[in-house]
């Protein structure tokens, strides 16, 4: 189980780094925003998930 769940925190951690590198704000912020969901995985991803960045989605 603690595979799965690793696995699952790293897809989810590289689906938060892709949005925050396509969205809109500053480089520096961008920045920001990465170092916290590699420093803290999990944490990290709950936070940008609530009040990060999102990327472009629009068509």
């Amino acid at each position: 189980m603690q595979t799965i769940g690793g696995l699952l925190i790293f897809v989810l951690d590289i689906w938060a780094i892709a949005s925050i590198f396509n969205s809109k704000v500053e480089t520096g912020t961008k920045i920001l925003w990465i170092l916290l969901v590699l420093i803290l995985p999990l944490i990290g991803f709950l936070i940008w998930f609530f009040a990060g960045p999102r990327g472009n989605t629009t068509t």
